[in-house]
């Protein structure tokens, strides 16, 4: 890349890259230019994760089948955006991906919070609330309304927790969920989605 394509910008971590070109006629050259070079060494491009995507946008309006792709845990795709006017229009721009996604809701499922009846709620803010500071401060860098379904997931299981814990919420889901929504009132720096306001209502 630097020696043969010069002016082609790229980013790259470990084997996954994405190579940023002007042109269809420019991408098609890069990957001829690509898989000949790996080809070299003994290498070749992945046959289903290798593709031209046109980042499509409110200044890039054609039609074209491939319009997103996926790297490092974020999806860039067309996505609706609001500009300082309050005028609504299409930027191409990243956000959690849903394998992402998938794979922190299923560590939250590994964790069996709501099997913790012993524990307070400072100790599951101890044990837990680090990882979710660390996807937020990851995940949450672009378009952070994308992790709602993930704190939202975090909060039934805390939820389930209550109702474990205390036997009067047993058999109140509501109830249960607005007990936890005054736990968040009054210690919102447990958890650094409800710092962000995405708590349960405590009314």
């Amino acid at each position: 890349m630097r020696r043969e394509m010069r002016s082609v910008r790229f980013c790259r971590y470990a084997d996954d890259g994405v190579v940023h070109c002007r042109s269809e006629v420019q991408a098609q050259l890069v990957l001829r230019k690509l898989k000949a070079r790996l080809c070299e060494c003994g290498l070749e491009l992945h046959p289903e994760k290798t593709q031209i995507v046109y980042c499509q946008d409110v200044n890039r309006t054609a039609q074209y089948p491939t319009v997103q792709f996926t790297f490092l845990g974020y999806t860039f795709q067309p996505r609706k955006a609001v500009d300082k006017y309050g005028r609504i229009y299409v930027n191409f721009s990243p956000a959690v991906s849903r394998d992402a996604m998938k794979a922190m809701r299923q560590t939250v499922r590994g964790w069996h919070l709501q099997l913790m009846c012993d524990k307070e709620l400072s100790d599951l803010s101890n044990m837990f609330g680090q990882v979710l500071r660390g996807w937020v401060n990851y995940y949450g860098r672009f378009h952070r309304s994308a992790l709602k379904p993930l704190w939202r997931h975090v909060n039934d299981y805390l939820v389930r927790w209550m109702q474990r814990k205390y036997r009067r919420l047993a058999r109140g889901v509501t109830r249960a969920a607005r007990a936890l929504g005054k736990l968040a009132e009054r210690a919102p720096w447990s958890f650094v989605h409800w710092e962000r306001g995405y708590a349960p209502l405590a009314r």
